[in-house]
């Protein structure tokens, strides 16, 4: 009886098992590496309702980042500003601009701007910005140097690694507790040394554990 399959697939089983291995480490790395969020969200930059300049506001006008997000120092997370904040200046200054026409209605009513928010972390993480800000951790470390951007992107990947990175080695991002929220300070421009700063009380120690992001 003639064979039914040609005689080269008996070692199809042997090619297929020394290849699964491979394709399948190929498939692991792939996932790992460009489904990562460095790949997946680092750029994000959402069309917001009202166009709003961090460039102007922070490096032409001046403003600290915690006249508008100013629960940043006290609270878990870093307040975004009510149409009253921006109201405060745009009562005087451009007050009839279209452009705002969005933040006059929220003042009058009451009813919150519908931010887009940009920078997103999991519900299973817990993020609190307050011993972040006391550590020293500069905004633009986590932020990127928002001061220059019209448009607000994701700088950072935010993912455990990243996170743990800086963890377990927590100096290169410190600097000293006024520089918190100057997003010029550049910390390779100043020989910085956090033990030896008289304004800290305390050693900078993370933890690494996962009990202390995820509770």
């Amino acid at each position: 009886m003639p064979a039914i399959f040609p005689r080269w697939t008996n070692h199809i089983p042997v090619v297929a098992g020394l290849l699964a291995p491979l394709v399948g480490a190929g498939l692991i790395f792939a996932v790992w590496y460009w489904f990562s969020p460095k790949f997946t969200d680092v750029g994000y930059r959402p069309k917001q309702p009202v166009p709003y300049s961090h460039r102007l506001h922070v490096s032409d006008v001046g403003l600290d980042c915690r006249y508008c997000h100013n629960t940043v120092e006290r609270a878990a997370h870093a307040a975004v500003p009510p149409a009253a904040t921006c109201m405060n200046c745009h009562s005087q200054v451009k007050s009839t601009s279209p452009r705002l026409e969005k933040v006059r209605e929220s003042y009058n009513t009451g009813a919150p701007i519908q931010w887009v928010r940009v920078h997103q972390l999991p519900d299973y993480v817990y993020f609190d910005h307050r011993p972040h800000v006391a550590a020293g951790v500069g905004c633009a470390s986590c932020h990127g140097r928002v001061d220059l951007e019209d448009v607000v992107e994701l700088k950072e990947p935010l993912s455990m690694s990243w996170c743990l990175d800086c963890h377990r080695n927590p100096e290169p991002n410190l600097r000293p507790l006024d520089q918190v929220t100057n997003m010029a300070w550049d910390p390779a421009e100043h020989d910085y040394d956090p033990n030896k700063d008289p304004m800290r009380k305390r050693k900078v120690q993370p933890p690494t554990h996962c009990s202390g992001c995820h509770r």
